[in-house]
């Protein structure tokens, strides 16, 4: 697979996109504070690996509660 423009038409987009200006996001200034946003984001991970933990911890316990009280019975094979 080929990188670049391969026919003319490709060729005349690459030229117009070429001298495209974009926005300077380094000059906008943010309507989201970034620390508060990061404080979020770090609560939200704290909380879904404490409840991670949790559901493996509930998952143990529901584990030996079933194997405590199953009961096994013996049959004969014929």
């Amino acid at each position: 697979m080929a990188i670049g423009a391969e026919d003319y038409i490709d060729q005349l987009l690459v030229k117009k996109y070429a001298e495209e200006k974009v926005d300077n996001h380094d000059n906008i200034e943010s309507m989201v504070d970034p620390e508060k946003m990061m404080g979020a984001m770090n609560d939200y991970a704290s909380m879904y690996r404490n409840m991670m933990n949790l559901k493996q911890r509930l998952n143990i316990a529901c584990y030996a509660i079933n194997a405590r009280s199953a009961r096994y019975n013996k049959t004969s094979r014929y």
